[in-house]
């Protein structure tokens, strides 16, 4: 139990707000409404306890084994280190998962008869210009568009019959890589 001695405060005198925070310095009012300032006295005893109590609790957070004091807080810097890292890793597997799934295009070819169904989808928050970066991308590997519905609201949805213009010379797999990579190099992507 600390011991206060006390000491009126008079008009000018300064209260310490650091030895305060510390608790060595408490205000209180005395029977005569006047602040008094009580300093109190820790004995080394009781501050040994405090800190060998914090030491232990500090030990068993960061599961220390080790004995002194140097060793515990070494073991709990290298613990916070540890954490640190482990946090980083997750911000950044949750930075690429968000990307993943804001971005990722599923995109899905049908083979018909003369041609091809494609469709796309995209979530919401991909850029406006989507659309010409795939027609384009249909241009170039020979591909002509027959028929098409597009929709933004909310959501990117192309669904397009295309006809190839030569006989057999691209398959589905090949519209899908060439969808695919036209999304990725989509310039406002």
């Amino acid at each position: 139990m600390p011991i206060y001695s006390s000491a009126r405060l008079a008009v000018g005198d300064s209260f310490n707000k650091e030895k305060a925070e510390r608790g060595q310095h408490r205000l209180e009012i005395d029977t005569e409404g006047n602040w008094r300032v009580l300093r109190v006295m820790v004995s080394r005893e009781q501050k040994r306890g405090v800190l060998h109590e914090k030491l232990q609790i500090l030990r068993s957070v960061t599961h220390s084994h080790a004995g002194d004091k140097m060793s515990i807080i070494a073991d709990a810097s290298l613990y916070i280190k540890d954490l640190q890292q482990k946090i980083a890793k997750l911000n950044q597997e949750i930075a690429s998962a968000q990307h993943a799934n804001v971005c990722q295009p599923l995109v899905s070819v049908g083979v018909l008869d003369k041609g091809f169904l494609i469709n796309v989808f995209m979530d919401k928050s991909c850029p406006p210009g989507l659309l010409a970066c795939i027609l384009e991308a249909f241009d170039e590997i020979g591909l002509t568009v027959l028929e098409a519905r597009a929709t933004c609201a909310g959501s990117f949805r192309l669904e397009a019959v295309g006809e190839e213009e030569g006989e057999g010379l691209i398959d589905a797999h090949a519209v899908e890589k060439a969808v695919v990579q036209a999304i990725k190099n989509c310039p406002t992507n």
